[in-house]
This record gives C-alpha cells, structure tokens and sequence, in this order.
C-alpha cells in the first residue's frame, strides 16, 4: 500500500501566516515519523499577471506513507498534536482515496471512535 495522505490544518480566525506556521510546525512533527515524505500541497493557478510559480494552499500537506502502519502514526501524530492546542479553535481535516476525517471539537470518545473508522477503512484487506 502507497497512499498519499492530504491533510489540511485551519485556526479559527487566524490570518494566512498563522496557518502556515501552524501547518509547519505539525509537518517538522511528521517528518519525524517513518514516512516517505511531507511537502506544501498545491493550490490552484498563480493570479493573472503574476509571475509563473506554484501557488501552494495555505494550511495544506501532502505526506507519502507506505504502508497502513504509517498511516496510523500519521493519524496519531496528528491527533496528539491537535490536542495539544489548549486555546482550542483548530480543526484538521485529513483525506485518503477521497475519504475525508475531520478533526474539531469534538469529545475525545468521538474522535477515538471516528479515527478507529477511519482507520478500518484504510486497513489492507486479507486475502480469502
């Protein structure tokens, strides 16, 4: 299993730069773990009349894993990570195969249960 994991991180009423050094320092978090890689994501094109560059999306990583087990210790990264904001106000959504699990305010039991699921469905399925 190879899977890019799309993760994107948001602060309420938080300004561009904040998101950005709140993405940061979670992916210098990733890069600790046995991932292949963790990069900016993306977004859409330079603004018209703008010189040619890649306009990355503010907030956003794409991180490489190579296996489910990888996979997990993203989402747990992650998770402990989000927790750690004790003023609150961060969500977190992370994306797999189109499959999307977001990450806000809710109960500890409902994330726990949530990320289980999440998990589950990424889980590589045994051979009959």
């Amino acid at each position: 299993m190879s899977s890019q994991v799309l993760i994107q991180v948001d602060e309420d009423d938080a300004d561009p730069e904040r998101v950005d050094v709140v993405a940061r320092m979670l992916r210098a978090e990733l890069l600790q773990l046995d991932v292949d890689d963790v990069r900016a994501a993306r977004g859409g094109e330079a603004p018209e009349g703008s010189r040619a560059f890649d306009v990355l999306a503010v907030g956003g990583l794409v991180v490489s894993v190579g296996n489910s087990q990888a996979l997990r210790s993203v989402v747990a990264a992650i998770r402990s990570w989000f927790t750690r904001n004790p003023a609150g106000g961060r969500s977190v959504k992370i994306e797999v195969d189109g499959d999307v699990l977001e990450l806000t305010a809710a109960t500890r039991e409902d994330q726990e249960r949530l990320v289980g699921i999440f998990l589950e469905r990424h889980a590589p399925r045994a051979a009959p």
